[in-house]
Parts: C-alpha cells; sequence; structure tokens
C-alpha cells in the first residue's frame, strides 16, 4: 500500500514516505525528511528536512517536527505539541549552525500542548503530561508533567500507572500484558512477552 497524501498536502522532492503513511490536511513534508511506514501525520503537520520518524507514529493536528528532531517507532505526538531546536531564539542572530538535536525513543507519549526543549531525550515508553514543559532527558517509562516537567511516577508501556516508587526497589506485572517491571534504584527495566 503506498503512502496516501491529501491533496491539499505539500510533499517536497526527495521526502521518503514508507507505505500506508497517511499524510492529512495543509500538512508539509519537506524533501529531506524520512517518514517510516503506518504513521499518520494530521492536519496542518509540518516535517522539517532532517528529520527522521520511524514506523507506526502518530502526529495530531498542529505539530512542527522540526530539524534535528528523531522519532522512533510508536511514538505518539499529541496536539499542538512543540519541539523546538534552538535553545536561545533571536531573530536578528542567525543559530542554525546551533541546532540542538531531540530523540524521542520507542513508544514515548508527548501529551497534547506539551512543549521538548531542544537538546534532550525522551525514554522508551515515557509518557509527557498535557501541556508539560520538557527541560531535561525523561528516563524509560518515566511519567512527567508540570513547568518545567517533573517525575512523579512510572507507566507501562500498555500506558498504565505503574504503582511503585520513584526509587528503591520493587517488582510489578502488567495485568493486560504479562510484562515484568523491575525498579533498582532510580531506574525501572521491563522485561516484555
Amino acid at each position: 500500500m503506498n503512502a496516501i497524501i491529501h491533496p491539499t498536502a505539500v510533499v517536497d522532492p526527495g521526502a521518503a514516505i514508507g507505505p500506508g503513511t497517511r499524510v492529512w490536511h495543509f500538512s508539509h513534508v519537506c524533501g529531506g525528511a524520512v517518514i517510516g511506514e503506518r504513521c499518520s501525520l494530521g492536519q496542518g503537520v509540518f516535517v522539517g528536512n532532517r528529520v527522521r520518524i520511524g514506523s507506526n507514529v502518530k502526529i495530531q493536528n498542529n505539530v512542527s517536527v522540526y530539524d534535528g528532531v528523531m522519532l522512533e517507532d510508536d511514538v505518539f505526538c499529541g496536539p499542538s505539541m512543540v519541539f523546538t531546536n534552538v535553545h536561545n531564539p533571536r531573530s536578528a542572530v542567525v543559530r542554525k549552525h546551533e541546532y540542538r538535536d531531540t530523540l524521542v525513543r520507542r513508544g514515548a507519549t508527548l501529551g497534547a500542548n506539551c512543549t521538548i526543549v531542544c537538546g534532550t531525550t525522551i525514554g522508551e515508553h515515557a509518557f509527557v503530561g498535557a501541556g508539560a514543559v520538557v527541560t531535561h532527558d525523561v528516563p524509560p517509562f518515566a511519567l512527567v508533567a508540570g513547568v518545567p516537567a517533573r517525575h512523579f511516577g512510572w507507566m507501562s508501556r500498555h500506558g498504565e500507572r505503574i504503582p511503585l516508587p520513584l526509587e528503591g526497589s520493587g517488582e510489578w506485572d502488567c495485568p493486560h500484558t504479562g510484562d515484568r517491571y523491575v525498579l533498582a534504584g532510580r531506574e525501572l527495566r521491563a522485561g516484555f512477552r
């Protein structure tokens, strides 16, 4: 199945879009972008030249994925969430050579209207709450929210709150998937089934 591009969308020559991906109304994909299979780019999405998007990624309406952003497989970007790529922008000062890369690892969720400040890494299956402002790296499976975002819980791969403390030791089995989560210090590890 080929990519499905809405007639109002603009896909510049050179863009690589995987089969089954849908690019919806009034979106723009620049020529250097690489997008995987079975993705969905909602209305009004912008994808820059130096962007890599994995497979099965869902980008909701009004999201701009700027140069230097990499989204691994199964990432969810909520409506109107924001990426940046310059740490200290000024209109009168050209800083394109100072772009800071942002990496969003497999399975992470970025809630509606959250902001991801450039130069950060969002860990696998992490969950960023709606409206949060992320200024530092987010650990795998971490649940963060607030301005600035702070770590206040854990989320499973299935999207369920994990009843373990932020640090210490403990184990939990997901009732939906059977995955086992093990907390060691301030790190949560998972064994997927």
